[in-house]
């Protein structure tokens, strides 16, 4: 799954047109966001740990990414110190469209989303994805190793 991809269906579910968006088609565009954001990571752990090829070892990696994991390794200050700012602030938007995914899905009673926010939400989507994507490959590499297998520390 392309995040690109992902990133337009976002926009085109937050901003149809003609019309105002329904609000359950608001709280699909924040899912669809952190999902772009979700298969972007394990895209790239994929890539970097077993090659670009589409191999059934390739598929694993992509599929071995859990939810929780990578959300304890994006939150983790210390192991994250040592990586530039474009895999810091795909780590800050990642947890926070993480979050904005679970009260978009699960929340009934969370309030009235606005077209203007889900916006934003889906513009910090797009740059977290590009600059992660230029950020030099050896702190990606480590970055996605970081995200397979390393635990939250105590």
């Amino acid at each position: 799954m392309k995040s690109r991809d992902l990133i337009e269906a976002a926009r085109s579910m937050a901003d149809p047109s003609p019309g105002r968006p329904r609000q359950a088609s608001l709280r699909r565009a924040v899912s669809t966001a952190y999902y772009a954001m979700f298969h972007c990571l394990a895209s790239v752990a994929a890539n970097v740990l077993v090659g670009q090829r589409r191999s059934p070892a390739w598929h694993r990696v992509y599929r071995a990414l859990e939810h929780g994991r990578a959300r304890n390794a994006c939150e983790n200050r210390r192991a994250l110190a040592g990586f530039p700012p474009e895999v810091r602030g795909f780590a800050d938007t990642f947890v926070m469209l993480q979050r904005a995914r679970q009260r978009a899905d699960y929340a009934l009673d969370n309030g009235v989303y606005r077209k203007s926010d889900v916006l934003g939400d889906i513009a910090s989507a797009e740059t977290a994805i590009r600059q992660f994507e230029q950020a030099d490959i050896r702190h990606r590499r480590e970055f996605a190793t970081q995200m397979l297998f390393r635990q939250r520390p105590p």
